[in-house]
């Protein structure tokens, strides 16, 4: 366990504050988890890779969590209007047209960008090997798709 402390430390550190958290909270959490997954399974096989995967769990359910959790000053008025039929067909139909638009982009940018908006949030290095390219080239290319993806949108936005 003392050998896993420092890539503990590490891994929570670069995907807390990505998640709103504290690198501490995080490691906290993935302790915790071990201890259960020892008293419950053993350890890991491979200790390294369970570590680095349940940050990312941990880091992607304090995410959902945040997204989920409403603030204490809005107004209970305001609570009813989340869930207004008109508010929540407006929405799926923003969804349903934005999904249309990155189906029409060229070239590896329609994958690139449904890897990035996928709801199990997966990391550049997940993206990078479904895609087959190197990780270093995942923000170049994010940037150049999001840019066609802004001109389309723009062109149809005209158009309408």
């Amino acid at each position: 366990m003392a050998l896993l402390g420092p890539l503990l430390a590490a891994e929570a550190a670069a995907e807390a504050y990505g998640g709103g958290t504290e690198p501490g909270d995080l490691e906290q959490a993935v302790w915790l988890r071990l201890l259960e997954r020892l008293h419950r399974d053993g350890p890991p096989d491979d200790p390294q890779l369970w570590l680095r995967r349940a940050v990312r769990a941990e880091a992607r359910r304090v995410r959902r969590t945040a997204r989920r959790e409403t603030a204490l000053t809005r107004e209970p008025a305001d609570a009813g209007r989340l869930h207004d039929p008109e508010r929540l067909a407006l929405a799926a139909a923003r969804r349903r047209a934005l999904r249309d638009a990155v189906r029409r982009l060229p070239g590896r940018c329609p994958g690139l960008l449904a890897a990035l908006l996928s709801p199990h949030d997966p990391t550049y290095r997940e993206i990078a090997g479904e895609l087959g390219i190197s990780q270093g080239s995942l923000g170049p290319e994010r940037s150049r798709c999001l840019g066609c993806l802004r001109r389309l949108l723009a062109a149809e936005v005209a158009a309408g």
